[in-house]
This record gives structure tokens, sequence and C-alpha cells, in this order.
């Protein structure tokens, strides 16, 4: 075991306590322009961490990438919502019903 890869652990494992309070506000907003390239980062770097037979800083880039995931998925504003808050106040149309007359 080289002592770089329990660094590098570390420094996921921080970033995971650190993103957990976002995960838990429901109130939190993070931009998906945010959230998906920190995402991504975290596969590139497991990835990478992997190739160079850092087991252990893989897992915790990859676990970063799954809380970063979790993040996008919960707390980032879909770019429906506005449209379907806009539209909650207007009747929804209704259909005649077949052979009214």
């Amino acid at each position: 075991m080289m002592w770089q890869d329990l660094i590098f652990l570390a420094g996921s494992v921080f970033s995971l306590l650190v993103l957990v309070p976002t995960v838990r506000d429901s109130t939190a907003s993070i931009p998906l322009g945010t959230s998906l390239p920190s995402a991504s980062l975290g596969v590139v770097y497991g990835t990478t961490f992997l190739s160079l037979g850092m087991t252990m800083s893989a897992v915790g880039s990859l676990l970063t990438c799954v809380m970063w995931g979790v993040i996008a998925t919960l707390r980032s504003p879909h770019p429906f919502d506005q449209y379907l808050e806009s539209n909650a106040d207007e009747p929804s149309p209704r259909a005649a019903p077949q052979y009214a007359d």
C-alpha cells in the first residue's frame, strides 16, 4: 500500500462528509452545471486511480461521483419545473366526450 493512496482516500472521504449537508438540505439548489462535471471528474479520477493500482483512492473517487450524482438528482433545479409551475394556474384543457352530440 502506498501512502499516497491513503492521502487521496482521505481527501475523498473529506469531500463526502462536506457534501452530506447538501444532500440533507431540501432547500439546497445546486446547478447541473456544477454537479454533473463534478460527478464526471469522480469517474475520471476513479478510473485513473484504479489503473495505477490505487484501489482505495479509486473507491473514494467513485463514491464521490455517486454523491454528486445524488446531488444532481435531488438538489438540482430541473428544467421542466419552471414550465410546470408557470402552467399550474391554468386549467387543463378537456377533450369533449366522444359522441357528445
